[in-house]
């Protein structure tokens, strides 16, 4: 299946289902692969607002933002999603998003 078709058929999902988190993650995901950062950071900022504790996004969302140089957005992003990883008992993501925090100093 073809890029564009990828993306057509998540956003044909995401408008049967508008509240999945599942599926905007998805969409981010795949914006993230064809190179489209600036694409995917907007899925993750709709994401958040939908399901603001689905913490893969916050960890993703700041390696994108970090491809696009945008650092300060990057660290407020993953500040805000290590506590909730912890709130959570998501160790793993908590301690994957402070490694990615502590390398954009």
């Amino acid at each position: 299946m073809s890029a564009t078709r990828m993306l057509q058929k998540i956003e044909d999902m995401l408008a049967e289902q508008p509240d999945d988190p599942e599926l905007h993650y998805m969409l981010a995901m795949e914006h993230s692969s064809q190179g489209d950062d600036a694409g995917a950071v907007r899925c993750f900022e709709k994401l958040f607002v939908v399901a603001p504790d689905y913490t893969p996004a916050y960890h993703m969302a700041g390696r994108a933002l970090q491809r696009l140089d945008r650092i300060g957005e990057a660290r407020t992003v993953l500040q805000k999603g290590i506590p909730i990883a912890l709130a959570r008992n998501e160790t793993h993501a908590a301690g994957e998003m402070q490694e990615l925090l502590e390398s954009l100093d």
